[in-house]
């Protein structure tokens, strides 16, 4: 980033400039009435009092503006040029979202109101990402099939109005992990950070694709690639939104299954960790620790260079003394 400021390196000598009006006062008090050589008494009762010639007042000015620009100069304005140069963190995530039908359960509540899984996990997600300025961050959905939202970027703002888009049903249902974590690992194998990982979150078990989870998940340890697993939804029953004979909506309760077991066998195989959210707060819990586990910190450096001003002021303020100097003594000097 890069800008440019104005700034005075001696504001101080500022202050003397309220001094000017005074001597603009005095001057004029003080100032000669003009010699006029009258032909009679009775033409002098028509000059009214100690007149002042137009002369003298220019002349006055010419030297209050000399001053006000010396005054300016001994306050050295400058113009600043900085520049700040941001290092990113040297991580680059890859966030895998499962959007399968079943994270349309209704077990999770969002401001008090009872929500689906997914619009948690949205909501979740950007603070997380707000959270992680530095880093470049990926965006992976998957059901049946996995598909790109993101590349990796530093444009947050545009990642977050990919995640605003996502949404379920846009690929044929299922839960393909294994394709899932393929997909993220594929998009960080050329990825020269220091740290590269993927935060997988799904709420069931994988039941579509050709990769098979754990095998996905020996590939990423060989690239050296961290994987975080999160189960979403709660335990037993959820409910899930259903049509009826006449196409109504309504919600019957469904049964909950997450494969746990491999998720875990991922994680700990790659070197992360597994968690269960079962409710907002303990998944915002979860995207809150994996922050502090994978938090590095941002190199800023700052270049500052100042432009130095005073001759623009110097230099004219000088002149116009001059000039009223050489007025004064030459054309004008019996002149107030």
């Amino acid at each position: 980033m890069s800008g440019t400021a104005f700034q005075f390196a001696n504001p101080g000598w500022l202050w003397l400039l309220l001094a000017l009006p005074v001597i603009a006062i005095l001057r004029g008090r003080a100032g000669r009435a003009v010699a006029l050589r009258l032909p009679s008494v009775s033409d002098a009762r028509h000059v009214g009092g100690r007149p002042r010639s137009k002369v003298g007042g220019f002349l006055r000015a010419l030297m209050l503006l000399g001053l006000a620009l010396l005054i300016v100069a001994l306050a050295r304005p400058q113009l600043g040029r900085g520049r700040t140069e941001i290092e990113t963190s040297g991580i680059d995530i890859v966030l895998a979202i499962d959007v399968s039908g079943s994270m349309e359960a209704m077990d999770f509540k969002l401001d008090g109101q009872q929500v689906n899984r997914l619009e948690v996990v949205k909501n979740v997600v950007e603070k997380f990402v707000g959270e992680r300025p530095g880093d470049r961050i990926g965006m992976v959905a998957f059901a049946g099939r996995p598909y790109l939202v993101s590349p990796l970027t530093l444009d947050h703002d545009w990642l977050k109005k990919r995640l605003d888009e996502v949404q379920i049903g846009r690929v044929e249902d299922g839960t393909a992990i294994g394709s899932a974590i393929a997909s993220s690992v594929n998009h960080l194998r050329d990825s020269e950070a220091k740290s590269r990982i993927v935060i997988l979150l799904t709420d069931g078990v994988n039941n579509a694709g050709a990769a098979n989870p754990v095998t996905a998940a020996e590939a990423a340890k060989t690239l050296g690639i961290k994987i975080y697993t999160i189960g979403a939804g709660i335990e037993g029953q959820a409910p899930m939104p259903v049509r009826d004979a006449f196409g109504r909506k309504r919600y019957a309760m469904m049964d909950v299954e997450i494969d746990e077991e491999s998720l875990r066998q991922i994680a700990q195989q790659t070197g992360g960790r597994y968690f269960r959210a079962t409710d907002t707060n303990s998944l915002a819990e979860i995207y809150d620790s994996i922050n502090q586990l994978e938090k590095t910190k941002r190199t800023v450096k700052k270049y500052e260079d100042y432009e130095e001003l005073f001759l623009f002021a110097m230099l004219p303020g000088l002149g116009l003394l001059l000039i009223e100097r050489l007025l004064s003594e030459t054309r004008y000097r019996h002149l107030p």
